[in-house]
């Protein structure tokens, strides 16, 4: 005889299948794969992401706060759009991917800033940089991040080096999008 499985049977957590990343050079070329645990271990495989600063029609600009789930820089606040690129996407469906998923924002035009590597200790990216001016609502994926909001210039610059910003964000901000604005 055959007895329905219990309460606790049925919660038995399901294996998640590890995430793969490409590989790339400097170029952009891929060169090879590797998971999301090795790339985030120290391993320093160049992997490439992608970036997006959204403006305002205030040129105020948004930032995410990270989830103090993530594994890296949890709580902090953030380019308003960041992600890893998929094996066989491409870096325009990549950031189109991530700013729905994240932001729930779609029809956004945008515009290449620059690519480059980025450093910490525990990993290496190839990071390719856009911004946009975005006239709709932003909202925020509860599950992705804990919230967000538009900055202006200046309270992102009186609040750089505070331990508030990824170093990551204050860097491309600091030498990369200031510049570019001011350019």
């Amino acid at each position: 005889m055959m007895y329905p499985a219990t309460p606790q049977q049925q919660k038995v957590p399901v294996m998640q299948q590890e995430e793969w990343f490409p590989l790339v050079n400097e170029s952009g070329e891929t060169t090879g794969k590797a998971t999301r645990t090795v790339c985030h271990s120290g391993s320093k495989l160049l992997h490439p992401v992608v970036h997006l600063h959204l403006f305002n029609d205030a040129g105020e600009l948004y930032l995410q706060k990270r989830s103090m789930k993530k594994d890296i820089q949890p709580g902090k606040w953030d380019t308003a759009v960041g992600g890893h690129i998929n094996l066989d996407e491409s870096v325009d469906n990549a950031l189109r991917r991530e700013a729905q998923e994240e932001l729930g924002i779609t029809g956004f035009i945008p515009k290449f800033i620059l690519r480059y590597v980025y450093e910490s200790i525990i990993e290496k990216e190839l990071v390719y940089t856009f911004y946009t001016v975005y006239r709709q609502p932003v909202t925020p994926d509860k599950n992705e991040l804990d919230g967000g909001r538009f900055w202006s210039i200046e309270e992102i610059e009186t609040t750089l080096g505070s331990g508030v910003f990824t170093p990551n964000f204050e860097n491309e901000f600091r030498y990369i999008l200031l510049p570019y604005l001011k350019g």
